[in-house]
């Protein structure tokens, strides 16, 4: 199961007190002091406990042996100094990113009954006396947009809450007032405008870089531990078609982390060995709600696309190209035994007065790259234009006819079908 990842936490306490009180006590432990330990003894003939002997060493050992145990010792400390230095790497880079994120406490107003089971709002309205009062713990990342300073977070840490319910707080324990939320339901993304342009900012990479294997660190508040570290390495990119919660998630490129993500971390940073924000932690697949070695966080470039039109323009406008491609393309059906699965987008239809059929694309055209992209395949493509920016032409790469070629087109925003 896909499961976004805030925390409750009202429900957390208890959770925690659950699982301290039900340890298991191990079969071959006994739980009244050590006194199961003696009649064991007695009962098999072994002495009891600090009655036992030990044989004296039988010889000294040799000067030689004692060199070449101090060397031995030389060369693991040397060994040891470069692991303690990249470790010091690591802490001086936790020591700087920490004034740049902050803890995010919610309290939401939740009527009994009020989501379906598919998570869409029910038209049945409960009273006022069903309703609950929920806390939800997130994090989020200070970031310069503009002129001024924003928390990114995720949408689902503070949907729901007005902005007397949404806390704030950074490392050093002071408070933020929020002054405007902004949000995106198709991408998960809220902006808090927090009018503080003395604060540090984050750095911020670009998430088209990272690779497989690239150490990284998530910062975040997990079970309502505001400002906690995990380590892990990036393990694969561009997820796509996650079951997220209502499913109201449509653009998805997630990059996939082992570094531990649990409920809390919600809106979090992922963060390169430089200190660079590379996602915002998002959403975790477990059977048990917790880590499993399996985190989602989506990349920074997306993240700041979407945050920089919330600001900019209240909401987010997305691109138009005006084709439909074939999903057949890419399927494993249509592709020999032993052959590699076809990359890129085929065409199949052109919209009349596109910006597709503007800029001269035909179908039967394989469009490999988009704005200096690879494409995948046509869910890529799809995702790719709709939060690619509008203020200037794009080149697409493709091949027609067998021959590649290159094609400047100029997006527009997506048109209202009714």
């Amino acid at each position: 199961m896909i499961r976004s990842h805030s925390s409750k936490r009202m429900e957390l306490v208890q959770a925690l007190k659950l699982w301290t009180l039900s340890i298991a006590v191990p079969t071959f432990a006994c739980v009244a002091g050590f006194s199961g330990i003696e009649a064991v003894a007695q009962s098999t003939g072994f002495p009891k406990r600090g009655t036992e002997q030990f044989p004296s060493a039988s010889r000294t050992e040799s000067p030689t042996n004692t060199r070449q145990r101090d060397d031995q010792y030389a060369q693991i400390a040397q060994e040891v100094d470069l692991i303690e230095r990249q470790h010091s790497l690591l802490r001086r880079v936790v020591r700087l990113v920490g004034p740049t994120v902050v803890h995010i406490e919610a309290i939401k107003e939740e009527p009994f009954g009020d989501r379906n089971s598919n998570g869409t709002k029910s038209e049945q309205r409960p009273s006022k006396s069903e309703s609950r009062k929920v806390e939800e713990a997130g994090s989020g990342v200070i970031v310069q947009i503009g002129a001024n300073n924003y928390v990114i977070t995720n949408r689902h840490v503070i949907q729901g809450a007005s902005l007397s319910n949404i806390k704030l707080e950074t490392d050093s324990g002071a408070s933020l007032k929020p002054m405007q939320v902004f949000t995106d339901d198709s991408t998960d993304i809220a902006v808090i405008d927090i009018n503080r342009n003395d604060l540090p900012i984050a750095k911020l990479a670009d998430s088209r870089q990272i690779e497989m294997g690239d150490f990284v660190f998530a910062v975040g508040s997990p079970f309502g531990l505001n400002h906690s570290v995990s380590y892990g390495i990036v393990s694969a990119k561009g997820r796509r078609n996650l079951e997220l919660g209502s499913k109201a998630i449509i653009y998805q490129d997630f990059i996939q982390t082992d570094a531990a993500i649990n409920p809390g971390n919600s809106g979090g940073p992922l963060m390169n060995l430089r200190g660079e924000v590379i996602g915002i932690n998002t959403a975790i697949a477990s059977n048990s709600g917790g880590n499993e070695g399996i985190g989602f966080s989506i990349p920074i470039n997306l993240a700041m696309t979407v945050a920089r039109q919330l600001v900019d323009k209240g909401e987010l406008q997305r691109a138009y190209l005006g084709v439909s491609v074939e999903r057949a393309f890419n399927s494993g059906s249509t592709v020999a035994p032993g052959s590699p699965r076809p990359r890129g987008a085929f065409v199949k239809v052109i919209k009349p007065n596109s910006p597709a059929e503007i800029a001269g694309l035909r179908y039967g055209d394989v469009i490999l790259e988009f704005d200096g992209l690879p494409v995948d395949n046509d869910e890529h493509l799809v995702q790719l234009v709709g939060l690619t920016a509008m203020d200037r032409p794009i080149d697409v790469i493709l091949i027609r006819e067998g021959k590649q070629m290159r094609i400047p087109v100029q997006l527009i925003p997506l048109p209202n079908i009714h």
